[in-house]
């Protein structure tokens, strides 16, 4: 597609830093494999409680939980956004990221310090609040790797060839701004200075901010950029995406006391979460419509097109984890689902289903371009998206049923003990759907491996067709 206003005759694939994005990339398909697997190995102990042996505390629950989530989340997904970030940030602005020569070195802070934190866990070295179990020296390592993109992504996008901003940029400013901030919270305030109920009441905004304002928005910049190009369609409305971002930033700051309903937090801020949890319904649904609106014209070439079957594969992913989540809010659904399967089902509808899915959908469509080749085997990136597909969907649907059983049955006074009975069958479908998922990721991440490796053909050619496809012009080819 010709580029047009400032951005003609602009070459966007010289603008982008192939050595920076790879680094990143690579070490995301490294965490991709590793730490959703380790979900597979406490699942598995469900079942079989002893499996692992009971003589070391490294391989107990509550060790390697946190690895799991922490390792999914700072590991997995976010080393994969962070270096999508670099690969769409020029594109979208038309000039280079500055301080680029940093930002190698950024991705070894990133990584050494994941890998660090995820050992000192294991170890027992933890703070002890979800999402923010991370010992303090990864904690520092972060914040001042997340500090130094946002400057670098500000100062860019400050720089810009046209004016007007896309709603991708929008998102990618809010998020590492939000989380620039909440890692101030997360890391330096609450563990050390609040206690009691309020360290509570925190410790629930922490978390969703790191859900809400991390992850969230993050995966907006994923689907809202790699989807247009992916399917070769414009924006379907720029305004409605205008509409979400801003709902998404006026109500989610205040849902996370929705986890201490019938506390002793002020019965005000339980209501005010309660409320907003549900005002989520208008972001949700905004941007669902515009994924959703973008396809139009161009689903015939959807079974095709690899990049974009992750992306609305995950948006409607989105769409279930989210209606739980704020059905969940509300006081009388919360009785049979609280402390139960079902908010597992919801968290890995969302941040698997939803966010590492879509950041697995960028990395797709990025991956080969990077080499200058095509993707080495569409089959085995369709058995890898189904395989993935089938796993979370059936992990959704067991978690949910499994817990509302659970529920239910304690609400009738059957004993903690004698549920566990019930959803047993369930745990081993979870299971077995996790092992569908890591197969699944496995096999792309082999997929990936072999495009790089793969020597491209004599006459090399720009990647287009239905893996992907040349980038619209965000001067206005994007929006409606």
């Amino acid at each position: 597609m010709e580029l047009r206003g400032n951005f003609a005759n602009v070459d966007l694939d010289a603008l982008v830093d192939n050595r920076v994005v790879r680094t990143w990339l690579y070490f995301g398909m490294f965490w991709l494999m590793l730490t959703p697997s380790v979900g597979v190995l406490i699942s598995s102990t469900f079942n079989y409680p002893d499996y692992l042996g009971s003589g070391n505390l490294e391989f107990t629950f509550g060790r390697l939980r946190p690895v799991h989530v922490n390792g999914v989340i700072f590991g997995a997904f976010s080393t994969l956004f962070i270096g999508l970030c670099y690969y769409l940030v020029p594109r979208l602005s038309g000039v280079r990221v500055i301080w680029s020569e940093w930002s190698v070195l950024l991705a070894w802070i990133w990584n050494i310090a994941t890998f660090a934190g995820l050992v000192g866990l294991l170890l027992g070295d933890s703070d002890g609040l979800e999402a923010g179990e991370l010992p303090l020296y990864a904690k520092v390592a972060f914040f001042i790797v997340v500090a130094v993109a946002t400057a670098q992504f500000l100062i860019t996008i400050s720089r810009r060839l046209e004016p007007a901003i896309y709603v991708a940029l929008w998102y990618l400013i809010a998020t590492f701004v939000w989380t620039t901030m909440n890692f101030v919270l997360g890391s330096f305030i609450l563990p050390y200075t609040i206690s009691g109920i309020n360290s509570a009441a925190f410790h629930g905004l922490y978390l969703h901010y790191i859900v809400g304002l991390w992850l969230t928005p993050a995966g907006y910049v994923i689907i809202y950029y790699f989807l247009p190009v992916s399917a070769r369609n414009p924006l379907y409305a720029h305004k409605l995406s205008l509409v979400g971002f801003w709902s998404l930033a006026l109500f989610y700051p205040f849902v996370g006391i929705h986890h201490y309903l019938y506390s002793p937090i002020a019965d005000w801020a339980e209501t005010l979460a309660v409320v907003t949890s549900m005002l989520l319904i208008i972001p949700v649904w905004t941007v669902l419509v515009n994924f959703l609106g973008t396809m139009m014209g161009k689903w015939h070439e959807f079974g095709r097109n690899l990049p974009a079957k992750f992306l609305i594969m995950g948006s409607l992913m989105y769409l279930v984890g989210c209606f739980q989540g704020s059905t969940e809010a509300l006081r009388q659904l919360q009785q049979p689902t609280h402390f139960t399967d079902f908010v597992i089902s919801h968290s890995h509808l969302t941040v698997f289903g939803t966010f590492v899915v879509w950041a697995m959908g960028g990395l797709i469509y990025t991956w080969p371009r990077l080499f200058g080749r095509e993707l080495w085997s569409f089959k085995l990136g369709n058995w890898s998206f189904w395989l993935i597909t089938v796993g979370i969907a059936t992990m959704g649907l067991v978690l949910t049923a499994g817990g509302l059983q659970q529920g239910y049955q304690w609400m009738n006074g059957v004993e903690w003990l004698d549920s566990l009975v019930w959803v047993k069958p369930y745990w081993l479908a979870r299971t077995l759907s996790g092992i569908s998922m890591d197969i699944g990721m496995s096999l792309l991440v082999v997929n990936l491996m072999l495009t790089a490796l793969t020597s491209p053909a004599a006459e090399a050619r720009r990647v287009r067709g239905p893996v992907g496809a040349p980038i619209p012009s965000p001067a206005g080819g994007l929006e409606r």
